[in-house]
């Protein structure tokens, strides 16, 4: 498979980690759109939120609870965060691999885009 999420994943490229463990890795994204800009993503490969099945309720789980952990790592935590799931292109997602936006550290505007 050649997807940059997984390969990172794997530790084939390198980034900037925040957290990891079994089931994810939170990585410092490369084109931050808040001080705190934070990918979390699944170990296991799944393109997107549309496409995770029943059995990917658990691994579900594990993104979102990163998404605190990392929240709290990054120090936004009590001032606030925001989760972003993109699903598609209309919606942005630009790598086919589930990921979550952690974004923070600043007054985040809504609506969003």
């Amino acid at each position: 498979m050649d997807c940059i999420f997984c390969k990172i994943a794997a530790g084939e490229i390198p980034a900037k980690k925040v957290l990891e463990n079994e089931h994810v890795v939170a990585f410092h994204d490369l084109n931050p759109h808040a001080p705190v800009h934070v990918l979390v993503i699944p170990r296991r490969h799944v393109e997107s939120v549309g496409s995770a099945g029943e059995g990917d309720a658990e691994l579900l789980g594990h993104v979102l609870l990163a998404c605190r952990k990392v929240a709290e790592e990054t120090g936004v935590a009590e001032s606030g965060f925001r989760v972003v799931l993109n699903t598609n292109a209309d919606a942005g997602q630009s790598v086919a691999h589930l990921h979550a936006h952690v974004l923070g550290g600043r007054r985040l505007g809504w609506p969003p885009g």
